[in-house]
């Protein structure tokens, strides 16, 4: 198989899977599935939470901790997904990554609200984080693979995904201190 054959076969799989997907979506996961509405909770009512808690003073470096958090899960959970370590049963759309309402909305929430918390009360954000990290990775996985939101393969555990989140929730951290740093030298 030369170049284009093997591109080729590559754009049909994936209209394949595209179309799966879909089908999927609209027989399991659209908006008459009570699986659905949580999903969109999970993803509005964090954003809510953020507007009304958010120190305004610091949106900017606040903001982009999370995002930094948002960003490097997105990427994880799609290496996860492609790789098929993780599979999601239950989405917002076909469209989007499966997993936009936890790695858009949950975990960087969450972090950013921890991270200002402790910034602010100078609390040790390293400390809290190895708790918060443990509640999404030990409490919140499990719950949403009993309600069959996630599966996970290959032998990943929760313990796995504490470990990534305290990689990436670490990583953020001292990128937004690094940015921090340099923007006093201005």
């Amino acid at each position: 198989m030369d170049r284009e054959q093997h591109l080729e076969k590559i754009y049909r799989k994936g209209q394949e899977t595209s179309s799966l997907f879909s089908s999927y979506w609209e027989k399991y996961s659209d908006f008459g599935n009570w699986h659905f509405w949580l999903v969109l909770a999970s993803l509005i009512i964090p954003l809510v939470l953020l507007y009304f808690t958010v120190d305004r003073k610091r949106i900017f470096e606040v903001f982009f901790f999370g995002y930094t958090v948002h960003i490097m899960w997105t990427y994880t959970e799609l290496a996860l997904t492609n790789s098929g370590y993780v599979i999601r049963g239950y989405y917002l759309t076909p469209l989007l990554p499966r997993s936009i309402n936890i790695t858009a909305s949950v975990l960087p929430i969450g972090f950013l609200l921890l991270y200002q918390y402790c910034t602010n009360h100078k609390k040790s954000f390293m400390l809290y984080t190895l708790v918060l990290s443990a509640v999404f990775a030990f409490i919140l996985a499990p719950i949403e693979g009993a309600l069959n939101i996630i599966e996970l393969k290959k032998g990943i555990t929760s313990f796995h995904f504490y470990v990534i989140d305290l990689i990436i929730v670490f990583l953020a951290y001292w990128f937004t201190r690094f940015i921090l740093k340099l923007r006093q030298r201005v």
